[in-house]
This record gives C-alpha cells, sequence and structure tokens, in this order.
C-alpha cells in the first residue's frame, strides 16, 4: 500500500464545532451493533427497549406520566421503569431516561441485563467513560459474552483507546466466531487508528457471512476503507448499491479533497471528538455514505 495512503498519525482528541460527515457511519456503528440483546423479564417489558407499547408505536405523553407517578411509589420497579425509560428516550428525555436507568440498576444489582441496558444506553448517549464502567462491572460480575466485550470496546474506541477496544473484539470473536457485527467495529477501528487495509480485510470477510440489515452497513463501511486508500473507482462501485450517484459523488470528492490535504487522520479525530461531544453535523460536506439505520 502506498505510503501516502498509510498514515500512521497519532489521533488526539480535540474540541471542534463541526463533524466530518463521512464518521457518522463509523461513529454510529459501534453504537448501533453493542449487540443489546432483546430478553423479557414479563409479558409486558421488552427489557431492549423498556417498551409496553407495540412496536413502533410513538409514546404517548399522557402514558408516560402515569408512569412516572407509578414511578414515584415504586422507585426501582423494572416493570415501571422501564416502560417509562423507554418513553422518555422516544420523547427526547435522554437525561431523565438515564437517570431511570441509573435508579435500575441500584435496586436490581443482581439483574445483570438492566446494567447492560444501561451501559448500552450511556454510550449511545456520548457518554463512554460511564459506559465503560458499566461494562466493567459486568465482566467483574461474570457476564463475560460476546455482547459485553463488544460493547466494552465500543465504549474504549470511543475514547480513541483503539489498542484495548481492539482487544475486547478480539476476544468478543473468540466467543462469536465471525460475528459480523463485531468485525464492523473492529474494522471501524482499524479506520480510526490509520489502518484502513486492515479494516478492508475484515469488512470484506464479514461480508461473506453477513445477512440482513448490516449488509449494507458493512457495504458503506467498506466503501470508506476503500476511499481512504485512494482506490475510487471501487469505493464509487461499493457505495452506489445504497447511494444515488450524487451522494456517491460528493463523498469521493470530499475524501479526494481530505486524501491530499495530507490531514487525513487528524481530521478523523476531530471528527470523533466533535461528535462525542453532541456536536451538530456541519449544514457543508458531503452527505454521510451511510444513511442512519
Amino acid at each position: 500500500m502506498p505510503g501516502s495512503t498509510r498514515m500512521h498519525t497519532r489521533l488526539r482528541m480535540q474540541e471542534g464545532r463541526h463533524r466530518w460527515p463521512l464518521l457518522a457511519l463509523v461513529l454510529t456503528a459501534a453504537l448501533a451493533l453493542t449487540g443489546c440483546k432483546t430478553t423479557k423479564q414479563a409479558a409486558s417489558t421488552d427489557i431492549t427497549t423498556g417498551s409496553i407499547t407495540q412496536a413502533g408505536e410513538a409514546p404517548s405523553l399522557r402514558d408516560t406520566m402515569k408512569l412516572q407517578e407509578a414511578w414515584k411509589k415504586r422507585p426501582g420497579d423494572p416493570n415501571i421503569g422501564l416502560p417509562l425509560a423507554r418513553n422518555l428516550k422516544g420523547l427526547g428525555q435522554r437525561q431523565q431516561q438515564l437517570e431511570v436507568l441509573k435508579t435500575l440498576v441500584e435496586y436490581n444489582p443482581g439483574r445483570q441485563d438492566i446494567r447492560h441496558l444501561y451501559a448500552v444506553e450511556l454510550l449511545k448517549a456520548s457518554r463512554p467513560v460511564q459506559a465503560e464502567e458499566q461494562f466493567r462491572r459486568l465482566l467483574a460480575e461474570g457476564r463475560r459474552d460476546w455482547r459485553t466485550f463488544n460493547g466494552l470496546g465500543s465504549a474504549l474506541a470511543a475514547q480513541n483507546r483503539h489498542d484495548e477496544a481492539r482487544r475486547n473484539y478480539q476476544l468478543a470473536l473468540k466467543l462469536s466466531p465471525g460475528n459480523p457485527k463485531v468485525m464492523n467495529n473492529l474494522a471501524m477501528s482499524h479506520i480510526l487508528a490509520g489502518d484502513p487495509a486492515r479494516a478492508e480485510q475484515l469488512l470484506r470477510q464479514a461480508l461473506g457471512s453477513a445477512r440482513g440489515s448490516i449488509v449494507a452497513r458493512l457495504r458503506q463501511n467498506l466503501a470508506l476503507a476503500l476511499g481512504l486508500q485512494g482506490r475510487f473507482r471501487e469505493a464509487r462501485y461499493v457505495a452506489s448499491h445504497e447511494l444515488p450517484p450524487a451522494q456517491v459523488e460528493a463523498n469521493m470528492a470530499y475524501l479526494r479533497k481530505m486524501l491530499g490535504s495530507g490531514q487525513t487522520w487528524d481530521r478523523i479525530a476531530n471528527a470523533d471528538a466533535s461528535t462525542q461531544q453532541g456536536a451538530a453535523p456541519s449544514p457543508a460536506g458531503p452527505i454521510p455514505l451511510q444513511r442512519r439505520q
């Protein structure tokens, strides 16, 4: 691989006002693929979403208020707290949602499924340090499954601790060999560490066995890995499976400009930092390679 396309510039966390839109796919990949398993404690409560409504229903403000009143009388009750947390999230009340989940964890220390849900939601809320703490607690309590190692890896990657993240992804793969979700996250860690060639290998391997909606995610991440190596014809072809031509060309043009600047990995690091701080996407620049799912 040409030396100009493999840059081992040390990634650093910096504050910034703008986010590189292409990095949306890298940073959301780990959050979406932390492997939160759906189990049920009771017929009316879904541990993944904390939902008592039918799939696709928007949370009702009236129902949420009723749940809040019940929560005041019975704090720590999962049958109330989980649907309340889900509704608060659906209404955009992230902070309140996390507070409810934290209380559930405190009142139900033996419920590893609730702690895992709390860890995943912390990660999605751009709180990787707190998420890391919860995932480590799960490991200490004996929950050493691929989802926990994958989640911890994602929390570490969000802190630019890529060597540690990769070690946890590898542990997850030992427990779930060939898992395309974990392989995707491992590949994204290699991209953020400045090694798109290794990311390409992993993504192609994952695509060999992946099925369902993750295929589109893997393809778009592969397009990014190819583009970062300057292989624009291949990247354009891969990206065109999901995106219209105008979006593909905008992304290719942006990648060319970024590679030509000689500051590729610094710009990725800046985008990473801005996204973790909750910065809004910049109105300038190309449309993201991958549409959010």
